[in-house]
């Protein structure tokens, strides 16, 4: 039976980070995943390192961590990912909007957050093709994206170099206990022993955990992008309507869109985004695409030249409480889950790394972790 110090199930962004940082603090790691790597959530993610939508609290924090660790671990692990400082701007229209955008970016400022307020010609200088009905908006220079499935494969080649092993179309069907604490998984490649599992698997991490006689409510929550051929740059950073902020921290299962739009460094424009929960349902809905496009021409007009090349739709990991579940199982001994960052995930994998890194290792983490940890759903049990 291949043994190892830890059993990384989840060959996305989350398990990748994960991964790279347990084998840097001297432990044995393999990697499991029932398809490729990147298979999952990642390969459906825009590859957002954002600030500018959170709220302050925890998530804020680790995601103002989680930021840097990103420009850190571009020059620790070297080879190109795309990784760029986009920034990103947040628009207004209404005055109500505006003066809601003016309280949250006030607060963001006061958490470390930082923000620039753009007036109507300041917007229209950093964003010239931007709708002129457009009087407002929030310029966050700590935004950043990156190719998130060149990202995964980078920190993997650097994982592997370091002596760490990926095992890929490999199903898990079981988790092995005794007296409620992990021993390894049984899966379609065979069986791996091991004390210490991370749930990496995002939105299938809730069966994961019941495979182990536990519980976590995570659910998938569906989300379409679409993406136009490469053009001229006509969007300089990441772009939204206030809306967005709103729409990513509601709990409601039906559908919601807001206007989310950026460039790449290939030349597609990506847009976004729309939120539902529909289970794992595949069905592919036209109206959501026609109503992305129409908010996204509300705020560039000047999209109404470009032609669209392809949409597609992922499945992010939410939870109830719209925070992480970072943290060792509230049952299980030696079950550690790194899920539930819903769209964030790629933007906060690395301080959610370095979390699980220091929780394993039993040395102190970078901040208060407790708003993330598994212990909150222990009433469900």
């Amino acid at each position: 039976m291949d043994s190892s110090d830890v059993i990384i199930i989840g060959a996305g962004m989350i398990g990748a980070n994960c991964a790279l940082r347990l084998i840097q603090s001297g432990l044995s790691v393999t990697v499991i995943d029932r398809g490729a790597i990147s298979g999952g959530t990642t390969s459906a993610g825009e590859g957002n390192i954002l600030v500018s939508d959170k709220d302050p609290g925890p998530e804020l924090s680790l995601a103002l961590r989680s930021r840097e660790a990103w420009f850190e671990l571009a020059d620790e692990v070297g080879g190109e990912f795309e990784l760029e400082k986009k920034g990103g701007l947040i628009v207004a229209k209404s005055e109500q909007g505006i003066s809601d955008l003016k309280v949250q970016s006030a607060r963001q400022s006061q958490s470390g957050v930082i923000v620039h307020q753009l007036d109507h010609a300041e917007l229209h200088e950093i964003e010239p093709h931007l709708s002129n009905e457009i009087p407002y908006g929030v310029y966050y220079p700590q935004d950043s994206q990156l190719n998130p499935m060149l990202g995964v494969a980078q920190i993997l080649k650097k994982f592997r170099e370091l002596g760490g092993k990926v095992v890929t179309e490999a199903k898990v069907l079981s988790i092995s206990t005794d007296a409620m604490s992990v021993t390894g998984v049984v899966t379609s490649k065979g069986e791996f022993s091991s004390r210490n599992i991370v749930n990496a698997t995002g939105t299938w991490a809730g069966e994961i955990a019941e495979m182990a006689g536990s519980h976590l409510p995570i659910a998938p929550r569906r989300g379409f992008i679409l993406v136009t051929a490469p053009t001229p740059s006509v969007v300089r950073h990441k772009v939204y309507d206030a809306d967005y902020v709103a729409n990513v921290a509601s709990g409601s299962a039906d559908l919601q869109t807001s206007a989310v739009i950026e460039g790449t460094r290939s030349g597609t424009i990506l847009i976004g985004s729309s939120r539902e929960r529909v289970g794992y349902s595949t069905t592919f809905d036209v109206r959501i695409l026609r109503k992305l496009s129409e908010q996204a021409l509300a705020l560039f007009p000047a999209l109404r030249k470009v032609q669209i090349m392809r949409a597609y739709f992922g499945f992010r990991p939410y939870a109830p409480d719209h925070l992480p579940v970072i943290g060792e199982d509230a049952r299980v001994k030696g079950l550690w889950h790194a899920t539930g960052h819903e769209g964030a995930g790629i933007g906060l994998a690395p301080a959610t790394a370095e979390i699980i890194a220091a929780q394993i290792t039993g040395k102190d983490c970078l901040m208060d972790v407790s708003p993330f940890s598994p212990a909150r759903f222990a009433h469900d049990l």
